[in-house]
């Protein structure tokens, strides 16, 4: 599943492609807003929440969109082939005279008033990127983190309502980065240790945009994610791989047996 560093490019290039033309073309394939209208609307900026996507227009609407697990919005020049957009899989189209986004395998579509944009966000926690982040969003997220002190922090940063935006990727390399066991129970962490791991967070997700802006995402090193049985970079333990959370919403956690053994004081890398 795409991550909030993903999201945060994707929003960036929707914005540079639609922002301040009008749409000649707008069509979203979804049954509950398949009827409606944008052709006329400006779009203003798409903005990342998380995981999730805002493409705010100037009539007071927001269309937004989650990728789920295999989502992702393509650009291309209108009038080209690929700009019709014929595949099955495209979910939306929206397309000025420049430009066409086209929506593949979207895992969510809402069409409702800028104004209403909190009813679909309700219940996540604060945005890992988010511009407040340091100062309002990282004392939050702090608190949510030991809510159910005895649940395994792999599975805590996974939990949307913790911090928005980490997924299986900076869940891993957060906290490899903390040389922490991700099995460690949340509340046994103190405060501290809790700042510092999502700060790492952050930290590794802004260094991620900001190498995807300028070589590609694929440009990004993992030390854990990825790498099972691959040589830690640090100690040159094999990495393996367990699993956070119950079926049917498991999902695979890379970490080191040598750097994050379960006796291991966080710290940074």
């Amino acid at each position: 599943m795409p991550e909030g560093d993903v999201l945060r490019l994707t929003a960036e290039r929707l914005t540079a492609a639609l922002r301040g033309m009008p749409l000649v073309r707008a069509e979203l394939r979804w049954p509950s807003a398949a009827a409606a209208h944008l052709t006329g609307a400006t779009a203003l900026e798409t903005v990342a929440y998380g995981k999730h996507l805002l493409t705010r227009l100037d009539d007071g609407r927001t269309l937004h969109t989650h990728l789920r697990m295999e989502g992702l919005w393509k650009i291309h020049r209108t009038g080209s082939r690929d700009a019709t957009a014929r595949h099955p899989a495209i979910r939306a189209v929206l397309a000025t005279d420049a430009w066409t986004a086209t929506g593949w395998h979207l895992g969510m579509l809402d069409l409702l008033r800028t104004h209403d944009e909190h009813r679909v966000l309700a219940g996540l926690g604060p945005d890992v990127l988010g511009a407040d982040f340091p100062t309002v969003g990282l004392p939050d997220a702090a608190a949510r983190l030991v809510r159910d002190p005895d649940r395994p922090l792999c599975a805590v940063l996974l939990d949307q309502r913790t911090a928005a935006g980490i997924g299986t990727i900076w869940m891993a390399e957060s906290l490899f980065a903390r040389r922490l066991w991700p099995w460690t129970p949340a509340g046994t962490l103190s405060e501290r240790e809790r700042y510092d791991l999502l700060r790492t967070a952050r930290r590794l997700m802004e260094r991620s945009v900001a190498v995807g802006r300028a070589r590609g995402l694929a440009a990004v090193e993992m030390h854990a994610h990825g790498r099972a049985g691959r040589p830690c970079h640090r100690c040159g333990t094999p990495i393996e791989v367990g699993t956070a959370n119950e079926k049917p919403f498991e999902r695979p956690v890379f970490w080191c047996p040598g750097c994050q053994a379960p006796d291991r004081v966080s710290g940074a890398a």
